[in-house]
């Protein structure tokens, strides 16, 4: 009875219309609320922007170097004319400074050049005479004409003295300067062998007190006897240089004594010949004339020859090397080596990659572990030519195929002194953009 009384209260008319409002209504609210939720939602903040990564730009381009004077540096030899010949006087040594003209060597030839220019200059004088013979045209002129020829002949016996008087000097000088040196040779090996046989003796009793083996005297005992061939051998060569240079004196002591006899003979002949003398002609006195220019000639000849025994100084400059000094044969590497240090440079192997950020004008600093304090410089000149790295770093990962392009950079007054004594310093040059 219970259970249908109360499926009597529900079923009653007027629960579903209300029931049905109530649902409308809370929807509508429903919506209405969302609505306005998205409406007025607030809108969502931007992100931050990130900071962008800013790269540092370089500044700087550093490369690999070395110092050098202004100008190239000048190997200073004798004329092609004078190889072979020996250096008699070297006048300056290493870091002096010498004038374009300068001589800077006197060669072994000058005695004999000069004996030949004086006997040119004779010569002249035996030209003028006989010129003056022909224009005077006396009849006396046939004494005077053979005094002259005399004259000529007693002229050239006197060059040809003089010449060969200073063949015999120099050759007399080469000897004793072979003598000289293989001496000291000799001097040398015997101070080596008397060594070696003092510690072949020194071994030889160790080796008799059982200290040493025999193999170790031996040693040392083969060492002496190794000197003493290298003496003799020495030995025989000065024997042999002094027989050689002692034969060309003899030589040469004979052409003298020959040259003597010939022109004593022909000044004999010039005496005992006596010519008539004509009436001046001129074809007579253009010969004369003719041979007075080819004396004259023959004395600028004998000049210029006389010149090339002095080896002078293209140009101012400090020496920087001597390769060759007093008694010694010209070295293939010249004299001297002469370089323009009151203005220097450092040349700088920059990388092809970085020339674009190279030019004119820009500041350089020199470092270098032997520069107690950085150079200063200005890029004066940009190469046009790629080349392989010459000045290589001590880092061995440092790639040693770089192609480079020189960059020259003129260094200042006060980095030029302090720099004028280290040519060819390996250095670090930065230039600044």
């Amino acid at each position: 009875m219970v259970r249908q009384t109360t499926v009597g209260k529900l079923s009653s008319p007027k629960l579903p219309h209300t029931g049905i409002l109530i649902t409308a209504t809370t929807l509508a609210l429903s919506g209405l609320m969302a609505y306005t939720f998205w409406r007025y939602r607030p809108t969502p903040a931007e992100p931050a922007a990130l900071p962008e990564t800013v790269v540092p730009e370089i500044k700087t381009v550093t490369a690999l170097g070395w110092l050098e004077p202004q100008g190239e540096i000048i190997k200073l030899s004798a004329p092609q004319s004078n190889q072979g010949s020996r250096v008699d006087q070297l006048l300056v040594k290493e870091g002096d400074l010498v004038e374009g003209g300068q001589a800077i060597a006197i060669l072994d030839s000058r005695d004999r050049l000069q004996a030949a220019l004086e006997q040119a200059k004779t010569e002249v004088e035996v030209a003028v005479a006989r010129l003056e013979q022909v224009q005077a045209g006396a009849k006396q002129g046939d004494i005077q004409a053979q005094k002259a020829r005399f004259q000529g002949n007693q002229a050239e016996l006197d060059g040809q003295i003089i010449t060969q008087k200073a063949t015999i000097a120099t050759l007399e000088a080469q000897l004793r300067g072979e003598r000289s040196a293989q001496k000291a040779t000799l001097d040398r090996i015997q101070a080596e062998l008397n060594n070696a046989e003092t510690n072949c003796q020194r071994y030889d009793n160790l080796y008799q007190d059982g200290a040493v083996s025999a193999q170790d005297r031996d040693s040392q005992c083969l060492q002496a006897e190794t000197s003493r061939k290298r003496l003799q051998e020495a030995q025989a060569n000065l024997n042999e240089t002094i027989s050689s240079r002692a034969e060309q004196i003899r030589e040469a002591q004979a052409n003298l004594s020959r040259t003597i006899a010939t022109v004593d003979q022909q000044i004999a002949e010039a005496q005992a010949t006596l010519t008539a003398v004509s009436e001046v002609r001129p074809v007579d006195v253009k010969l004369a004339k003719s041979e007075l220019t080819k004396a004259q000639a023959s004395v600028k000849q004998a000049n210029v020859n006389l010149e090339q025994a002095y080896v002078r100084s293209p140009q101012a400059g400090r020496v920087i090397e001597v390769n060759t000094h007093a008694g010694e044969l010209i070295s293939n590497e010249g004299i001297i080596e002469l370089g323009q240090t009151e203005q220097m440079y450092a040349v700088a192997e920059v990388y092809d990659s970085d020339i674009p950020k190279i030019h004119s004008g820009q500041i350089a600093t020199i470092t270098a572990d032997a520069l107690p304090e950085p150079l200063k410089g200005t890029v004066e000149e940009v190469g046009l030519r790629v080349k392989k790295q010459s000045a290589l770093d001590i880092d061995p990962t440092t790639n040693i195929d770089a192609r480079v392009i020189e960059v020259r950079v003129k260094l200042d007054d006060i980095s030029s002194k302090k720099a004028g004594s280290l040519t060819n310093l390996q250095v670090k040059v930065k230039i600044t953009q």
